[in-house]
């Protein structure tokens, strides 16, 4: 690596960061065609964000995991398949007992769970430790994501610095931007690393905040390289939480629009093309696996039947009860799920779903309007540590989601660039779980940037004079 790959010390402006190389986070780019900002210390804000997450899980014992239904809250279906991964049994047995191959959820996750307690242990405090720390990389390295998307959008406000720094600060020590890195053994943490690279990679690709020079006006920034990393990301999301992908054509088509405007359209379908094939090479194992189990065309997971009949029952209240789900062997759904198998059950169940969804289309539109609530303002919980703590969690909840919508409306307002993709990233991520179903963490891979826009919003209500930024140097 040479030293122009390594951002700099002071938070300076680059102008010797080379554009012929992609290196995740810290990337090069050969000529001195734009100038980008740079953490202080990105290594000093990672280790920051990572050390908390680790030192919260070791003294807290939050990997001391809870015995009960066999080991089901360590990690729930994805540990309990990572399990049968573990000892043999293949990609199977999502719930407790054994009931066969499932392709209940996409199968990322589970296969680097399996791969710890291959290592560290079937079920162990050790195995729990390590996933959470590997959760907490993941978590710490976002920050470094977040810095580099609002450097890039809000150059033209004067405070690109000021806004990057805070907002990857707060990600890295706000205690809410951490929880489901420590507490949750599930797929939220890489998710959101992964969704936030995709937003970064799509503002690189429409040269969002870099500034050509004179002598290289022929650069341009839709290079193979990114539309290639483009189509693994996505991959990626598909094989972790596969609702995003709501997301994907949208995004692809505004990167699209930037090589129309640099009048490389022809050349730039061709590498989106390359991307799509990419993105499709990432799913055929796991596809041709799903056809040969089961028979069928399962393209990515099988369990919607489940989830959309228990989502409409009488006893639903907007969020998941679980009784049509069969996640223990004493549910009585577990029984009939076993006998038929996975494929046969999801596909009874759905056809059940959709005649309710039918004949109770006022109550389906009900339940929706009750979700989007509560993806927004805060999904209801057991009052278990008092009201007083209750009111403060939906209070943090729905404070993080007011301030982003309203950066957000700033931020189009403004026309800030990037502004119009990260609303349509705030339409549809929530999509598929204002119909199904909603959890506080569904909201995570938005809220690196509601984090970004919030800032922003509060940044937006000082006076540009009210502060000093340190001018960057050379």
């Amino acid at each position: 690596m040479s030293r122009s790959d390594l951002p700099t010390s002071s938070g300076a402006v680059r102008q010797d960061i080379p554009h012929n190389k992609e290196m995740g986070l810290l990337r090069s780019e050969p000529k001195q065609h734009h100038s980008e900002l740079r953490p202080q210390s990105p290594l000093t804000l990672f280790l920051a964000g990572f050390l908390l997450r680790v030192l919260y899980i070791t003294l807290a014992h939050t990997y001391r995991i809870r015995l009960g239904e066999d080991h089901l809250q360590f990690g729930w279906e994805m540990g309990r398949i990572a399990r049968a991964l573990a000892t043999g049994y293949g990609y199977a047995d999502p719930f407790t007992g054994h009931s066969g191959p499932t392709a209940w959820v996409p199968p990322l996750y589970p296969l680097l769970l399996a791969a710890v307690f291959k290592i560290f242990g079937v079920y162990t405090a050790a195995s729990a430790w390590v996933i959470l720390t590997i959760n907490s990389v993941f978590s710490a390295a976002t920050a470094l994501v977040i810095y580099e998307i609002a450097a890039r959008c809000f150059q033209s406000t004067g405070r690109a610095r000021s806004i990057a720094l805070w907002s990857a600060w707060i990600w890295a020590l706000y205690p809410a931007a951490l929880q489901y890195a420590v507490h949750w053994i599930w797929d939220m943490a890489l998710t959101a690393l992964v969704f936030s690279t995709i937003l970064l990679i799509a503002l690189r690709v429409r040269a969002i905040g870099e500034q050509e020079s004179e002598q290289d006006s022929n650069y341009n920034p839709q290079t193979t390289r990114r539309w290639a990393l483009f189509g693994i990301l996505w991959g990626m999301i598909a094989l972790l939480n596969s609702t995003i992908l709501l997301f994907l054509p949208v995004c692809g088509i505004w990167m699209l629009l930037g090589a129309k405007k640099r009048k490389a359209l022809t050349p730039g379908i061709g590498k989106a093309v390359l991307a799509g094939l990419i993105f499709f090479a990432c799913l055929a194992p796991w596809m041709y696996r799903n056809w040969t189990v089961f028979h069928a065309f399962i393209p990515i997971r099988g369990n919607l039947g489940a989830e959309l009949h228990d989502s409409i029952l009488d006893s639903y209240n907007g969020f998941t009860v679980g009784t049509r789900v069969p996640v223990c062997d004493v549910c009585p759904t577990y029984i009939q799920y076993k006998q038929m198998g996975e494929y046969a059950f999801v596909q009874r169940e759905g056809k059940i779903a959709r005649e309710l969804i039918r004949t109770h289309k006022t109550r389906f539109f009900q339940l929706a309007l009750k979700r989007f609530y509560f993806y927004w303002v805060s999904v209801p919980k057991p009052i278990e540590h008092g009201y007083l703590n209750e009111a403060f969690r939906v209070l943090n909840y729905s404070f993080v989601s007011l301030a982003g919508l309203l950066g957000l409306a700033l931020a189009l307002k403004q026309r800030i660039p990037g502004a119009v993709l990260f609303a349509w990233a705030f339409l549809l991520l929530p999509m598929t779980y204002y119909f199904v179903t909603v959890q506080a963490r569904f909201r995570h891979p938005l809220e690196p940037i509601m984090t970004i826009l919030a800032v922003f919003l509060f940044q937006s209500a000082t006076r540009p004079g009210s502060r000093s930024t340190p001018k960057p140097t050379t």
